[in-house]
């Protein structure tokens, strides 16, 4: 994100734009379409210090800035906190396309029910019948690592991607044959 501190509300506001205008130009320049630069959250307003006094006023953008390429995130947050707007960086993981990932891991947690309820089963002496009701009751979220960087970054830093877990989480409801 990029803030500013002013005597009023239009400084605070042009000095944000200037400051989100060199972030924004350097991240472009770094090689990042515009298409993956977006504005999340956008704010002016007083500053208050003792007694609810107006000692300035502040402005804030938070930019979401999304990389494709992996292994140059820890070159590209080293180039933009030393553009001297970013006040705060956050980088976040998540898969370009998830759908695959999730197709597999629910296809997993079905086998997985099937497993462990066929084991009940055996040890109750009965046989699994049919599937009588799947539900999904997982929800679009992935999981996984959250860095943050705030303040000057040192040189050449590291952003480890690790893996992304996917989970899926599955209800089913078998009939018990005899």
């Amino acid at each position: 994100g990029v803030e500013s501190k002013q005597s009023s509300a239009a400084a605070a506001q042009q000095d944000l734009a200037n400051k989100a205008g060199k972030l924004i130009a350097r991240a472009k320049a770094l090689g990042m379409p515009e298409k993956d630069i977006n504005t999340s959250g956008y704010w002016v307003g007083p500053n208050y210090i003792q007694n609810n006094t107006i000692d300035g006023y502040r402005a804030s953008e938070q930019l979401l800035l999304k990389w494709h390429n992996v292994d140059t995130i820890g070159k590209t947050l080293d180039a933009l906190v030393q553009e001297g707007g970013a006040t705060q960086i956050s980088v976040s993981f998540t898969l370009a396309d998830p759908k695959a990932a999730q197709a597999e891991a629910r296809t997993l947690a079905v086998g997985d029910a099937r497993s462990r309820a066929q084991a009940m089963a055996g040890a109750a002496g009965v046989k699994l019948g049919k599937v009588l009701r799947i539900s999904d009751l997982s929800y679009s979220g992935l999981s996984s690592g959250n860095y943050e960087i705030k303040g000057a970054a040192p040189a050449d830093t590291q952003v480890p991607v690790g893996q992304l877990d996917v989970q899926v989480s599955v209800e089913v409801d078998f009939a018990i044959d005899g």
